[in-house]
């Protein structure tokens, strides 16, 4: 278990070294008046289930899965938020987002469309998705959750946002609208 783990109020004081990527999530929550806490930790995907677990419990809120989807053209593409205890199953997906069954998208579309990488894929990365590209779609916990936990581009630093401000103040601020789905 990872130890000294401070959840902070807003972006860092020292930006220097962070990616600007990064530093747009924050510019972009404080622009809107979003209020938000923040972790600084280990790298936190799912190769590293502890760092997750240990980050969600310093953070006060559940980091999502993200999954970044596509048909199986790579014409149409997908984030999907579910909480991290639900699996992922293509068929009931894809039919809830009225799609063609839906695969994992290669990470260069990810870059491409929401400048992130696989381990980093969160909601925030919609603030890069001018052209509306990608679809979001959110599992109905995440929903009924108080807060959501994400990554602000990067898999280093955690978020704890509260879900209407994300839901509603952001995803207008983006332009995007989701799909609410079910997994199990």
């Amino acid at each position: 278990m990872m130890s000294g783990l401070i959840r902070y109020k807003g972006r860092p004081e020292d930006t220097a070294g962070r990616p600007d990527k990064e530093i747009r999530v924050y510019d972009f929550l404080d622009e809107l008046g979003i209020e938000y806490y923040r972790l600084d930790h280990e790298p936190a995907d799912a190769d590293h289930p502890q760092v997750c677990a240990d980050v969600e419990e310093a953070l006060g809120a559940k980091i999502c899965k993200n999954l970044f989807l596509a048909n199986r053209q790579r014409t149409r593409f997908y984030m999907l938020m579910i909480p991290s205890d639900k699996v992922f199953r293509s068929s009931d997906i894809s039919k809830q987002a009225g799609s063609s069954r839906l695969h994992f998208a290669e990470p260069e579309y990810m870059e491409k469309y929401l400048d992130t990488t696989p381990g980093s894929a969160s909601v925030m990365g919609l603030i890069n998705d001018h052209d509306n590209t990608v679809q979001l779609l959110v599992d109905e916990d995440v929903l009924n959750a108080e807060f959501v936990g994400c990554h602000p581009c990067i898999n280093t630093s955690s978020l704890c946002i509260r879900t209407e401000d994300i839901f509603g103040t952001f995803l207008d601020a983006v332009g995007h609208d989701y799909i609410t789905v079910h997994a199990e």
